[in-house]
């Protein structure tokens, strides 16, 4: 494999703080209206409490990794952070694909979901691998960033907090005689949903810090 050199340090990209409240706001609002829209899917469809996978808070699981993924492919992404990126769309990818296991395994085949998440990590990690030196380069900036936070702290919530929050032995435990199925799997799917919800505004602030970077590199 030839040697890779280092990749030059990106210029300076501050971000303003009356560009940081509005995101912020609209983040606000984000999480807000997700939350909004798992009370009405409680209240208004009772068929859907159970947390079933037509019901609003699964719907809006796919469709936020959806917005993410599509998100890395932008010129930007893909221009400044071409393995980060590369890394971040193979694992949205592969839980969007997760995601939607009902329907693979009863439209395709028992284990199709698992072969078709094979076929999309196996690729593009061989590709990260082949050019760690510049996921190395590319990491040692990325890490340091806002983005980078909210990513582990998504990645986090979503697949070590849920999926502990979300075992039946610790609600049967809290509710005893009271346990109801609902209550589980209301926990672990809101805070899956949280878990992406904070991968898609990682991925928007990748975006953002991508376009800094450009425009900071076309400044005389």
């Amino acid at each position: 494999m030839p040697r890779t050199s280092s990749l030059p340090p990106p210029p300076a990209a501050p971000i303003g703080f009356a560009a940081a409240c509005l995101r912020a706001v609209f983040y606000i609002l984000l999480i807000a209206a997700f939350l909004q829209g798992i009370y009405y899917e409680a209240l208004y469809l009772p068929a859907r409490r159970s947390f079933a996978e037509l019901g609003f808070t699964e719907l809006c699981q796919s469709v936020v990794l959806a917005a993410s993924a599509l998100l890395l492919c932008t010129p930007s992404a893909r221009r400044e952070l071409p393995t980060v990126s590369l890394l971040m769309f193979a694992l949205i990818v592969a839980s969007l694909i997760r995601e939607q296991d009902y329907y693979l395994d009863r439209h395709l085949f028992d284990g199709a979901w698992q072969l078709l998440v094979t076929l999309v990590l196996l690729p593009c990690l061989t590709l990260v691998l082949w050019r760690r030196q510049r996921f190395s380069s590319e990491f040692v900036t990325y890490g340091n960033s806002f983005s980078f936070g909210l990513f582990a702290a998504g990645f986090l919530v979503t697949y070590v907090f849920s999926r502990l929050y979300g075992r039946s032995e610790m609600w049967m435990a809290i509710l005893e005689e009271h346990y109801l199925r609902t209550f589980k799997e209301a926990a672990e799917e809101i805070t899956e949903l949280l878990g992406y919800s904070l991968i898609l505004i990682a991925v928007i602030e990748l975006v953002l810090l991508s376009r800094r970077w450009q425009q900071a590199r076309s400044l005389p």
